[in-house]
C-alpha cells in the first residue's frame, strides 16, 4: 500500500465499499459492522479541526497584529462569498428551469422518507433573524463554543485573541510558540488520522450503498443527473473563470486537492478535509492569515455546492407538484437563499433544513422533501466536494486580491511531492 498514493487509496476503498454496499443490499448487519469504522474516522477528523482553527487563527492573527489590515481581508472575502453563493444560487435556478428534472415525476412510484428531525431543526432555525444570528457570532461563553463546534464564534474569539496577544508585545511570544507548537502537533495528528481514510471511506460508501441501493437513483435519475451535471458546469465554467481572472487554473486546484476531493466526496463531510486544505493552500502560495481566516469562515458563508443544489431542489419540488413559479417567484426564491443559506453550516443536514426553512417562505409544499430525502446523501457527495474546490480558490482569490500569493512555494511544494 506504500506505493499506492493516499487518493489511489481512498479510491480504491470507494470502489471496494459500493462493492461490498451492491452486494449485502438491504441487509441491516452491513451498517452494524461499519458504521462504527466510519464513525470513528469521522470524530478523529472533528476531534483535532477546532485545535487546528484555534491555533492558526491566533499564530497568524498575532503574527499580522494590525486590525485594519484584518478588517480590509475580511470584508474582501464576505464580499466575494456574497457574489459567488449568489451566483451558485441563479445558475442552480436557470438550470432547473432548462433541464426540468421535476417534470413528469411520478410521484406515487416514489418512497417517503421521515424528515421529522429536519422539520424541528428548521423550526428553531427559522426563528433566528439575520440580525439574531450575526449577534450569535459573539460568544458569551468561549469555552462552551469550543464544546458545541460552533466555528463562527469561535473564530471571532481567535481573532479578538491573537489581536490582544499582538498587542501585548514581548509578553505574548510564549503565547504565539503555545499556539504554534499546537498548531504543529495537530497538523502532524492529521496526516497519521489520513492513514486511516481508506478504512473510513470503505465502511461510510459501503453503509450508505447497502441502505439506499443504486436502484434507488432510477425514480430520481434525473434529478440526480441534472444536480451533478449542474455542479461540474459550475465547478469548471463558473468557478474556472475566476480561478483564471485570479491567474490561478481550476485544473491545477482539483489536481492539488485531488486526495482532498475524493475524500470529502466519499464521506460526504467538508469537516474530513478541513485541515488538510488549509495546509495545502499556505503550501502552494497562500498565506497562513488568509488561509486561517477564510476557509474556516468559508464553511459557514461559502457553501457553493449547498446553495445551488437548495436552489435546484426548490423548483425541482415545485416541478413535481405541478406549480409553475413566475419570475417574481423565483427572485424571492433567491432573495430568500441568500439569507437562509448563511451561517447555519454546523446544523446537521444543513442543505435540508435550508430548503425546509426556505420552501415555507416562498409557498412551496416542504413534504416534497420527503420524496429526495432517501438519495439525499448521494447528493449531498457532490455538493461537498464542490464547497471544497470554492472554499479553496476562495483562499487563492483573497490572497492575490491582497497581492500576498507567493508561487515559489507552489513551486516548491511541486517539487517536494515529485
Amino acid at each position: 500500500m506504500k506505493k499506492i498514493s493516499l487518493a489511489g487509496q481512498i479510491f480504491i476503498g470507494l470502489v471496494l465499499g459500493i462493492i461490498v454496499g451492491a452486494i449485502f443490499f438491504g441487509n441491516p448487519a452491513v451498517a452494524s459492522y461499519l458504521q462504527p469504522i466510519g464513525d470513528v474516522f469521522l470524530r478523529l477528523i472533528k476531534m483535532i479541526v477546532v485545535p487546528i482553527v484555534v491555533a492558526s487563527i491566533v499564530v497568524a492573527v498575532a503574527g499580522v497584529g494590525d486590525i485594519k489590515q484584518l478588517g480590509k481581508i475580511g470584508g474582501k472575502t464576505l464580499l466575494y462569498f456574497e457574489i459567488v453563493t449568489t451566483i451558485a444560487i441563479i445558475v442552480g435556478i436557470i438550470a432547473a428551469n432548462l433541464l426540468q428534472p421535476g417534470d413528469g415525476v411520478n410521484m406515487s412510484q416514489l418512497d417517503k422518507t421521515d424528515i421529522a428531525s429536519y422539520v424541528d431543526t428548521a423550526e428553531t432555525t427559522e426563528s433566528k433573524s439575520m440580525v439574531q444570528t450575526l449577534v450569535e457570532i459573539v460568544p458569551t461563553n468561549p469555552i462552551a463554543a469550543v464544546a458545541e463546534g460552533d466555528m463562527l464564534a469561535i473564530i471571532f474569539f481567535s481573532l479578538v485573541f491573537g489581536l490582544g496577544v499582538a498587542a501585548i508585545g514581548e509578553k505574548g511570544k510564549p503565547v504565539i510558540a503555545f499556539f504554534q507548537g499546537t498548531a504543529d502537533a495537530m497538523f502532524y495528528a492529521t496526516n497519521q488520522i489520513m492513514k486511516f481514510a481508506p478504512f473510513g471511506v470503505f465502511a461510510l460508501i459501503g453503509v450508505t450503498v447497502s441502505k439506499f441501493g443504486l436502484a434507488s437513483l432510477i425514480p430520481l435519475g434525473k434529478l440526480v443527473l441534472s444536480v451533478y451535471g449542474t455542479m461540474i458546469f459550475f465547478v469548471l465554467v463558473v468557478l474556472g473563470l475566476i480561478a483564471k481572472l485570479s491567474g490561478y487554473s481550476i485544473f491545477r486546484l482539483i489536481k492539488v486537492l485531488k486526495d482532498e476531493l475524493i475524500l470529502a466526496f466519499s464521506t460526504a463531510s467538508s469537516e474530513s478535509v478541513l485541515p488538510r486544505i488549509m495546509e495545502k493552500m499556505e503550501k502552494i502560495g497562500c498565506p497562513k492569515h488568509i488561509t486561517s481566516f477564510v476557509i474556516p469562515t468559508g464553511y459557514s458563508f461559502n457553501l457553493d455546492g449547498s446553495t445551488l443544489y437548495q436552489a435546484l431542489a426548490a423548483i425541482f419540488i415545485a416541478q413535481m407538484y405541478g406549480i409553475d413559479m413566475s419570475i417574481a417567484e423565483q427572485i424571492s426564491l433567491l432573495l430568500v437563499l441568500m439569507v437562509t443559506s448563511k451561517g447555519i453550516a454546523g446544523v446537521p443536514g444543513v442543505s435540508f433544513v435550508v430548503l425546509l426553512a426556505t420552501l415555507g417562505t416562498v409557498g412551496l409544499p416542504v413534504e416534497g422533501l420527503a420524496f429526495i430525502a432517501g438519495i439525499d446523501r448521494i447528493l449531498d457527495m457532490g455538493r461537498t466536494a464542490v464547497n471544497v474546490v470554492g472554499n479553496s480558490l476562495a483562499a487563492i482569490v483573497i490572497s492575490k486580491w491582497e497581492g500576498k500569493f507567493n508561487p515559489l512555494k507552489e513551486n516548491e511544494h511541486v517539487n517536494q511531492a515529485s
